[in-house]
């Protein structure tokens, strides 16, 4: 059902005024998710290196890289939850805490077969999963419309996985294979310290009391939780695919040294990281609707005219840091498309599931894209598919999540203005 809620409940401040402790809360989050999307990214760059170590086929290769992917995104489904229960404040010590013990192992032990990379892929995934604690804690903090923009913000730690592409195999190459992962190790001590030192709920934060079985029921009957499921799963998705397998694809489609592979997808990363929080703050002025039909129309093109294989410079250059800033924008309009349009005490149940979409959307393309390689020695095709898969996002955006706000908007709002759009939540 529709449940009215008090703008009050998330503990925002009222207005358009923004408290400095909110502020600071959104930095620590935001240096949070990027610390533990640092250590989630660790063996992206390496896939090369492990590959000619250990002799893996491009499908060994792909998943070894995909493993991390799957499970922060599944992860997130009962980390969101518990951040509705427990709060970021609990959340975000314990996972950055977590994740310290699969990055020691990779460093130390870890990385001399595949089958332990894998294992230590598997349990590097809890990484992944604290952008279902930051959405909410975030989202508690800022009133409904800065909530884009704030959002949007918080996605650009993002970026941490440009820190691991910039970084991971200049300090292999410089000392040994365990040094980043010490290094990055330390960094989520120090944060998970800090954190738990500093970090804090909104105040009048609101406190589900169902059984957690309920709680996700009730989110999976939410009309939003889809709608943004399925445009994350290519906005983000699209992401993460292209963060974990670029360097591959850049050292055999193009030929590229694996340090010069590595570079330029840390350049892909950045402009992306660089586009959520704009994505974001021009969903709060223009709308997400328009934001996501723009971006997602940018992509549809890169991807065909990527699928050619144009010569790098500057033809091929150019498609890539479109998709990325594309893909960088939709990523903030999705989320401020769930700001908009999902009650305040279930925030992070749909992030869990709206994140895990976007994660599980770039856990296959690595996979496909190795496969078919692999079949056909070209990349045309998965490229193909993703203009395909990405101008059904399109059209969905125009229709189906168009029609949603649009209806939503014209909902009464108990009593309080056009603005508020967060009182109430849209019903499967």
């Amino acid at each position: 059902m529709v449940q009215p809620l008090k703008s009050k409940s998330a503990g925002s401040p009222s207005g358009t005024s923004v408290s400095g402790q909110a502020w600071l809360m959104l930095a620590l989050a935001t240096v949070g998710f990027a610390v533990n999307f640092w250590a989630w990214a660790l063996l992206s760059p390496l896939g090369p290196r492990f590959k000619d170590s250990l002799d893996l086929t491009s499908f060994q290769q792909s998943l070894l890289v995909a493993v991390p992917v799957v499970v922060g995104s599944l992860g997130r489904i009962p980390v969101g939850a518990l951040t509705d229960r427990f709060g970021g404040r609990v959340m975000f010590p314990v996972v950055s805490a977590v994740t310290i013990a699969p990055v020691l192992y990779l460093g130390l032990a870890g990385h001399s077969s595949l089958t332990a990379l894998l294992v230590g892929g598997f349990f590097l995934g809890i990484g992944g999963t604290a952008f279902a604690v930051g959405v909410p804690l975030v989202n508690a903090w800022f009133p409904p419309e800065r909530r884009g923009l704030a959002i949007g913000v918080f996605g650009a730690g993002m970026g941490g996985t440009a820190i691991s592409a910039l970084t991971t195999v200049k300090l292999v190459d410089a000392n040994s294979m365990r040094t980043p992962f010490l290094i990055t190790a330390a960094v989520l001590a120090v944060y998970a310290l800090v954190a738990a030192l500093l970090l804090r709920d909104a105040p009048g934060r609101k406190v589900p009391t169902e059984p957690l079985t309920r709680r996700l029921a009730a989110t999976a009957r939410l009309g939003i939780t889809w709608q943004a499921a399925a445009l994350y799963a290519v906005a983000f998705g699209g992401y993460v695919a292209f963060s974990v397998y670029l360097p591959t694809y850049l050292k055999t489609g193009y030929g590229l040294t694996q340090a010069d592979a590595a570079n330029r997808m840390a350049g892909f990363v950045l402009i992306a990281v660089a586009m959520r929080p704009i994505g974001g703050w021009l969903s709060d002025r223009i709308g997400p609707v328009r934001v996501l039909a723009g971006a997602l129309s940018v992509v549809v093109v890169g991807a065909v005219v990527q699928a050619f294989t144009p010569a790098l410079a500057p033809v091929g250059t150019i498609a890539f840091l479109a998709m990325a800033a594309a893909l960088g924008a939709a990523s903030g309009a999705t989320f401020a498309l769930v700001a908009l349009r999902t009650p305040a005490d279930q925030v992070g149940s749909v992030t869990g599931v709206v994140g895990a979409a976007g994660g599980l959307g770039g856990f296959l393309p690595p996979l496909v894209m190795g496969s078919l390689y692999g079949e056909y020695g070209t990349y045309a095709a998965g490229l193909a598919l993703l203009a395909i898969v990405a101008a059904a996002a399109l059209a969905f955006t125009l229709t189906g999540v168009r029609a949603a706000v649009d209806g939503g908007d014209r909902k009464p709002r108990t009593g309080r203005g056009r603005g508020h759009h967060t009182t109430a939540g849209t019903t499967a």
